[in-house]
């Protein structure tokens, strides 16, 4: 198919290490693949932000202040190696369809890439800080700001899936 169609205190580093791995290698791939890995990582990361959202989260609240910070460590210990490198080729590959772009879906990809760059703004400022406080104490209001603010980022990457959906629609002449 060618396109031509119209813990988190661990991760602050690793995770602009990580990006940068990805950006040099989506150097060496076309706009296929990169579209394919866009689509992938962004399904993905839309399916795990809800599971959070709806569940993760809210499960936060029973697990009890005196094993709070425990189990606020171990969940950072272990969403990070699954949500790194499903955000950073999501990133990478937004990037590169952003600026160069499908034809006739130039407008888009570049509203794609800046949801993508706000997904990491909103992740590094808001909800990266709250989990380092919730991991050295438990408080409801960081908490509800925890749940609160990662609203937001659940909507965005609805959006940026339906986007991607009507982006495959255009691809393949299907009506959206």
């Amino acid at each position: 198919m060618t396109l031509t169609k119209g813990t988190p205190e661990l991760c602050g580093g690793q995770a602009m290490r990580t990006a940068a791995q990805v950006m040099k290698l989506m150097r060496l791939f076309d706009q296929q693949t990169v579209l394919l890995a866009c689509i992938f990582s962004t399904f993905a990361m839309t399916g795990l932000i809800w599971l959070i959202q709806l569940v993760q989260y809210p499960l936060f609240a029973r697990v009890g202040r005196e094993s709070f910070c425990d189990y606020e460590r171990e969940h950072c210990h272990r969403i990070t190696p699954l949500v790194l490198p499903l955000m950073a080729t999501e990133l990478a590959s937004s990037l590169w369809l952003g600026f160069r772009p499908i034809a006739g879906l130039e407008s888009m990809l570049m509203i794609g890439a800046c949801l993508a760059v706000s997904l990491w703004v909103s992740t590094f400022l808001l909800q990266v800080p709250l989990h380092n406080r919730l991991c050295r104490e438990f408080c409801e209001a960081d908490h509800r700001r925890l749940v609160l603010s990662n609203w937001l980022r659940t909507a965005v990457w609805t959006v940026r899936s339906a986007m991607l959906l009507m982006v495959l629609g255009e691809l393949i002449q299907l009506p959206v």
